[in-house]
This record gives C-alpha cells, structure tokens and sequence, in this order.
C-alpha cells in the first residue's frame, strides 16, 4: 500500500513537471506594434557616406520592461536624437511617439553615377530584449513618407518597410548558450531614391566633350601646322584627366570601374588616337604625299567621331536604365 502511494505521487510530480515544460516551451514573445512616418532625408553626403533622416516613430506593447525611451537602438546610425517623445498607458497598454533625427551610415553605389539609384536603410531594435522576449509587427496603415517632401536632385521611388529578425553571431558574454548566436527583433525601412541626373550629367562631363572636339579638331588643321596640332591634342589630353580629379574628388573610393571612369578613359584612348592619327599624317607629309595626308585626316575625322558618340550613347543608356 506504502508502495502504490509512493509510485502515485512520483507519477503526479511527473505530470506536473511535463506540464510545467511544456508551458515553457509554449511561451511566446511579446509583439511590439511599431509604424514609421519620414519627414525628410537631407544632407547627403557621398564622400562621408552617411545621410540625416527625420521620421516619426509610434511603438505599442504591454510589458513596460522594454522602456523603448531608454532601449531604442538604431544600428548604423552615426548619432540619434530624440527631439519629442509621448507616453500613453491609458487603456492597458504602452503607447509610445517619439520624433527622432538620424544621421546614418551607409554604403553608396557609384557605379552608375550620376544615374544612380540608392536605397537608403534604416532598422529598429530594442538593446536589451532578443527576439526570445520581444518581435515587431509593422504598422502599415497609411503612408510612410511624406509625399511633399522633396530634397534636391533626388526623387523618392519606393518606401517598404517589413520585421525580421536580426543574427549576431557573438553571445554577449552569456555562457549558458550553447554557441555564439543572438537573435533580436528587427523593424526595417527601406527607402529608395533614384538621382535627377539630367542637369548634373551635363554639369559634370561638359568640359570633357568640349576638351575632345577640341582635339577633333585638328584633324581640320592642314598637316604642316604640326605645332598647333600637337599643342591642342595635348591640352585637351590634360582637361579631361583635371576634369575626371575634380569628379573624383566629390565621391568615395571605390574599387568597381564606374561610369565616370569608363567615359574619361574612352575620351582619354580617342584623343591619344588623334595624336596616334596626327604622327601618321605628318609622317605623310615628310614623304611629300600631302594629298594621302588629307584623304587620311578626313576618314580618320568621321570614322572615330562615330565611334566615340556611338559607345558613349551605349554606355550612358546602359547606365540610365541599370
């Protein structure tokens, strides 16, 4: 009887245990309702990489444990600035607003400058709860720009905004886990903008045309004038390699070959092949056969003339479109 009572009781304390695992691993994480509204983006800076946004920020929850006041992360933000912020907790829940200016970090594609589209990110966590306490659930009602804001030289393609989840493969210094992996909630806005590049391309490559038809045309120069070929070629040779430093300088390194790059080294290769062309012809002309001099400066004119438009109009139309 003693016996039974003990095998009872053990088998009670094993119902109870198995339920007690089993509401541990039921537990879900508190969802975080959170929506973004972007006021403006400004001060772009390419050399720098980095850009300032200002947006509105709402969050919804209801364990006040997570205090977004104090645990509101903005990974690759240089510097956040809370400029207003409101608590509510009236109806049995956080509501919380908050204004923020951001001046963020990111990477800018330059290999179709200045047609180049760039999507500018931005994402939310809470620094001191995982994805094990505390997920995002996107608020998407309504818009999530202001559709009046304009900044110049840009026009605003898409705004898409989504919650994921965020890897880092460290720790943090907590030795119970069995590897170096944390997980934490993430709201994420994506924001691309693609450049008004009509004014700016001719602002930037127009002195680099005008220093190649000024080597064109010494073709049009008679062959005995040798000097005032050659100084023309050659002057035309150094504008564009000032005009591509001055280019340059304005944006970051980059390793890729950019359009930039492609359209002065084509300039730079047909203008050594109008000095290339010009040694020929005076080389004619030293062997008295000016007429063969002329035919020759004539056909080579027209022959990389449409050659240079034709691969400039390729280029820059891949550009546009890539």
């Amino acid at each position: 009887m003693k016996k039974n009572t003990i095998l009872c009781v053990l088998f009670i304390f094993g119902l109870l245990f198995l339920g007690l695992t089993s509401q541990a691993q039921d537990v879900k994480p508190d969802t975080v309702r959170i929506g973004i509204y972007i006021t403006s983006v400004h001060d772009i800076d390419f050399k720098q990489k980095e850009y300032t946004v200002n947006f509105w920020l709402w969050l919804k929850y209801k364990n006040k444990d997570f205090d977004f006041l104090q645990n509101l992360e903005v990974p690759q933000a240089k510097t956040v600035n809370k400029a207003f912020s409101t608590v509510d907790t009236s109806d049995g829940r956080i509501s919380m607003q908050m204004k923020l200016q951001c001046v963020m970090k990111d990477s800018w594609r330059i290999g179709n400058f200045p047609f180049d589209v760039q999507k500018l990110r931005l994402s939310i966590e809470n620094s001191q709860y995982d994805s094990k306490a505390l997920v995002f659930a996107a608020d998407t009602v309504g818009a999530h720009f202001d559709r009046r804001f304009t900044f110049s030289g840009w026009k605003i393609d898409s705004c898409i905004i989504s919650t994921g989840i965020k890897a880092y493969e460290t720790a943090f210094g907590d030795e119970s886990l069995a590897k170096p992996h944390t997980e934490y909630g993430s709201f994420r806005v994506r924001l691309s903008i693609k450049r008004d590049a009509g004014g700016l391309f001719w602002k930037m490559f127009l002195g680099m045309y005008i220093a190649f038809l000024i080597a064109y045309m010494c073709f049009y120069i008679h062959p005995d004038s040798i000097d005032s070929r050659f100084g023309l070629s050659v002057g035309s040779l150094f504008a564009v390699i000032g005009n591509k430093y001055i280019i340059d300088s304005a944006l970051p390194e980059s390793s890729s070959f950019t359009l930039v790059d492609t359209l002065h080294g084509l300039t730079l290769f047909f203008i050594f092949s109008v000095v290339a062309a010009t040694v020929y012809s005076l080389k004619l002309v030293k062997e008295n056969k000016l007429m063969q001099a002329k035919r020759f400066d004539m056909i080579v004119a027209q022959v990389l003339v449409v050659i240079y438009v034709t691969m400039n109009v390729y280029f820059i139309s891949k550009a546009s479109v890539g």
